[in-house]
């Protein structure tokens, strides 16, 4: 069976949970007798050395089955790729291959147009789309959170979408609309990591029977080794350094907890992609983590230790008690909560979207009011002083999957897919 994974960005190049997830499937698949797959991963001028003159696909760095897609001025406003020799490329590349499937981990930075191309090249393939947002749905960056207000949004229309964005008319999201289910059309399954956003992608118009629901899995970090060490004061961020991460509301949190004469604390801020940060929010990061870096040492109760690789990643996870995941939006699955758990790391978390979804408040986790910083020191408080409660929800940690176990039910969805074809042609 020939599977070819398409996604946004190779991990190498860009860090994050869709394009870490597709390359954890694609290395899952690759040890699976009988499968050969193939990865295709995006890249763009922010990786310029990857670019070769008259290149549209290319090789990545030696490493065999791997290439990448050379995509530039991409419009993110209609998230198509106005290249026609880039879809000419691509549609070469799919015919050269001709897999059995094609996996979509994305469709940023190559168009939502692209789907229809692979069905076009490859009519007998079959055609998965895994969501990683709502993207199809949301304007904004796919996080469906209202412009207007902060608060979640559940479902999209021409006047609410035009609200968030007032630049752009109602009648244009009308036509996003149709734009983006035409091409969806070309689609045979669709699969989420949890299963909140079926009903929301349902209320959209999409056919429920269509989605499956696989969560995401990844090579899980070797359990970081636990000393008696009391009080369990030390919390960590681990991500990006963006605005939907909610980095923002932690630093409240801290402040808040600082202006409450509450010092008794560390946090350590573990994450890149700052540039990716609206400029306000980044303005502010830089500002505290200089102030911070200003006071004597005694003083710091937060340290800014950059980007890390996947191998560091149990190493700084044993510097804290618990895992915080302020995020100010859905946040569809949260890989850093498989990692926290992994390394025996209890998780706080906002108490919405995939994190309410995995976290039983009170029992696996503590959850907060998502985007209230006052509830996010306080609960940060009571997680440093309240007796035994890291050791009840370290005992109830359970193994989240791994990579193989997610290869392991999309290769049954595969198999279905492949064999309800097999039976048509029959």
């Amino acid at each position: 069976m020939k599977v070819l994974i398409i996604a946004m960005y190779h991990p190498e190049l860009v860090r994050g949970g869709s394009q870490q997830v597709a390359y954890e499937l694609f290395q899952a698949l690759r040890d699976m007798p009988g499968i050969a797959p193939t990865l295709l991963c995006s890249a763009d001028h922010n990786s310029p050395a990857m670019f070769k003159s008259g290149a549209r696909i290319t090789g990545f760095d030696g490493r065999p089955d791997e290439f990448l897609f050379l995509s530039h001025d991409y419009d993110y406003v209609w998230q198509k790729l106005p290249l026609p020799l880039q879809a000419e490329a691509f549609v070469d590349f799919l015919r050269r291959l001709q897999p059995d499937v094609v996996h979509f981990h994305h469709f940023m930075t190559y168009g939502i147009d692209y789907l229809s191309l692979a069905r076009s090249a490859l009519p007998a393939a079959k055609i998965v789309f895994t969501a990683h947002e709502f993207l199809t749905i949301c304007a904004l960056d796919g996080h469906m959170v209202r412009k207007t207000d902060g608060a979640l949004c559940d479902k999209a229309s021409q006047v609410r979408c035009h609200q968030c964005l007032p630049q752009r008319s109602p009648e244009e999201f009308f036509l996003r609309e149709h734009w983006m289910k035409a091409h969806l059309a070309a689609v045979d399954l669709f699969t989420v990591p949890s299963r909140f956003m079926i009903q929301i992608f349902a209320d959209w118009g999409l056919e429920a029977a269509k989605f499956r629901h696989v969560p995401n899995g990844l090579e899980l970090p070797a359990p970081v080794r636990e000393t008696a060490a009391t009080p369990r004061n030390r919390f960590g961020f681990f991500g990006q350094l963006i605005d939907a991460k909610g980095i923002h509301v932690l630093l409240e949190a801290v402040t808040i907890l600082r202006a409450e004469g509450f010092s008794d604390f560390s946090l350590e801020i573990n994450g890149e992609n700052m540039h990716f940060a609206s400029p306000q929010r980044r303005q502010e990061m830089e500002a505290f983590f200089a102030k911070e870096a200003a006071k004597p040492l005694e003083a710091q109760h937060v340290r800014f230790n950059g980007g890390y690789h996947h191998s560091q990643l149990a190493a700084r996870m044993a510097r804290v008690d618990w895992v915080v995941v302020p995020s100010t939006w859905w946040e569809i699955f949260c890989l850093v909560i498989s990692e926290a758990w992994a390394c025996g790391r209890p998780v706080i978390a906002s108490n919405k979207g995939g994190p309410a979804e995995r976290i039983a408040d009170g029992e696996t986790g503590l959850l907060f009011q998502l985007g209230d910083a006052r509830a996010l020191a306080e609960t940060m408080r009571r997680a440093a002083t309240e007796p035994k409660l890291w050791d009840k929800m370290h005992r109830a940690i359970t193994p989240p999957p791994g990579r193989a176990e997610m290869a392991a039910q999309y290769l049954d969805i595969y198999k279905d897919l492949l064999g309800a074809l097999s039976l048509a042609a029959q």
